[in-house]
């Protein structure tokens, strides 16, 4: 059997199933998902808006087999199976940026049944920056604060805005042999961070965005119009030099940037945390004792930025929760 029309049956199914239950019993919406990673945000997210009316169950692309991704949770099923009963939750990556230029561009953007990030992806809104004092917190159980986190993640995003314009204009162009999203990812990481003087690895980064612009200018110039007029339009899509960060791909930002800044926080905040204990415990037995207790208290920062949730305040998280209002706005009555 075909698996467009296993997506069709399966959609069927789901609504013939809501159409057989009891008229007070909920309505089942099934959300596809692209990996395992996606569960947690898609189901933080969906369950907000569950009442005595519709829930939602969040799912892998496949119950079938082990295949994951974009494709699997949207291309296959867009037109067939997705609809009011199942509906895709993905992320946009440049998608939601390239506004229609390819068809995958054009589904995210059109379907009422596909949900997006609007960020590159989730770990950009496990990187959004007013959350990462907390998630520290959580590391380290110590709420110093060493490192003004969101005022470094604001100018590094600051910085790196003029060169994601331009590797923009070339992905839309298709032309990533003339700047590929591998060269610009490698010119906007970072090294690990000096607590004492953050602002070096910034004053580096910059240094070498300069020098990447002046490249692209010299070798480029008759496009400099074109990318200034799509600084503008990209603006009009959320993109400013403070938000930049957000729309960059998402693992490099993760693995690049936010660790290289909060893995030396976290651990010079458990060094504050163990210190204090060795000043104040009053005997040895006492000290082995709460040190293995923090210690056990502990988590790993990495860990505990995938389960961060300290985005939901973040403008394009409220735009994500203001689309599955209007999808369920959207919703026929149940007959």
């Amino acid at each position: 059997m075909g698996k467009r029309l296993v997506d069709n049956i399966n959609s069927q199914y789901i609504a013939a199933s809501n159409l057989l239950q009891p008229k007070k019993s909920r309505k089942k919406i099934v959300a596809y998902v692209e990996s395992y990673d996606d569960v947690f945000f898609w189901r933080s997210l969906l369950s907000e808006f569950e009442n005595d009316e519709y829930y939602f169950v969040v799912m892998l692309p496949s119950s079938e087999s082990l295949q994951k991704g974009k494709k699997a949770a949207l291309m296959n099923r867009l037109g067939c199976g997705l609809g009011q009963n199942m509906i895709a939750c993905v992320d946009a990556d440049y998608d939601y940026l390239l506004q229609g230029a390819t068809y995958t561009s054009q589904q995210i953007i059109s379907s009422r049944y596909v949900l997006h990030t609007y960020a590159y992806a989730i770990e950009n809104f496990q990187c959004y920056a007013e959350g990462l004092h907390e998630a520290c917190v959580m590391a380290t159980l110590n709420d110093r604060s060493i490192v003004d986190i969101p005022a470094f993640m604001r100018l590094y995003s600051q910085i790196i805005h003029p060169l994601f314009v331009w590797s923009i204009f070339f992905y839309r162009k298709g032309m990533l042999n003339k700047f590929s999203i591998t060269e610009f990812n490698s010119a906007v990481s970072i090294c690990s961070v000096n607590l004492r003087r953050p602002e070096e690895v910034l004053d580096a980064l910059a240094s070498r965005v300069r020098r990447k612009l002046n490249w692209l200018e010299s070798h480029y110039p008759r496009y400099r119009t074109s990318v200034n007029a799509l600084k503008d339009e990209l603006s009009q899509l959320g993109v400013t030099p403070e938000t930049t960060y957000m729309f960059v791909q998402g693992h490099n930002l993760f693995e690049n940037v936010v660790l290289k800044l909060l893995t030396p926080i976290c651990a010079q905040l458990r060094r504050e945390r163990e210190l204090e204990i060795k000043m104040l415990a009053e005997h040895d037995m006492q000290m082995q004792n709460e040190l293995t207790c923090y210690q056990r208290s502990q988590a790993g920062i990495n860990f505990i930025l995938r389960k961060n949730t300290g985005y939901k305040e973040a403008p394009l998280y409220q735009r994500l929760r203001d689309d599955v209002r209007q999808f369920l706005a959207n919703l026929r009555p149940q007959g």
